[in-house]
């Protein structure tokens, strides 16, 4: 699997490249969520079910990281603090406020968390 960095402005055109790639044949697709990325790795659905190895490569990674950067992930964290929403407030508001002391966590760091979490798949930075 190799994703185009460059092609990669928001988190929408992540997920939107991981569905075209991946969830050709399927009758639904991924959802703009890092738990769908999380289940994906494991491998089970789409192109990657039955893959005991995965192999990813990111092209032009820096361009992905500065546009899936500070601003982008604040952005993504301002919305999960609706009233209405289902999400952890508190824990959000804590999130924001690391970003913005460190500039650290951004969306693009989180990603690179989950797939540290499994062993299965190598991911290389081009």
């Amino acid at each position: 699997m190799v994703i185009d960095g460059a092609a990669v402005d928001s988190i929408a055109a992540f997920y939107a490249e991981l569905n075209q790639q991946l969830m050709r044949g399927e009758d639904w697709e991924l959802g703009p969520s890092l738990d769908a990325l999380n289940d994906l790795l494991y491998g089970g659905i789409g192109a990657l079910a039955g893959a005991a190895l995965q192999r990813w490569e990111i092209t032009d990674h820096a361009a992905m990281a500065a546009a899936l950067g500070v601003e982008t992930t604040r952005k993504w964290l301002l919305a999960k603090l609706d009233p209405e929403g289902p999400f952890d407030r508190p824990a959000i508001r804590e999130r924001l406020a690391r970003l913005e002391a460190t500039g650290h966590e951004t969306y693009f760091e989180l990603l690179l968390e989950v797939f540290a979490d499994h062993p299965q798949v190598e991911l290389l930075l081009r």
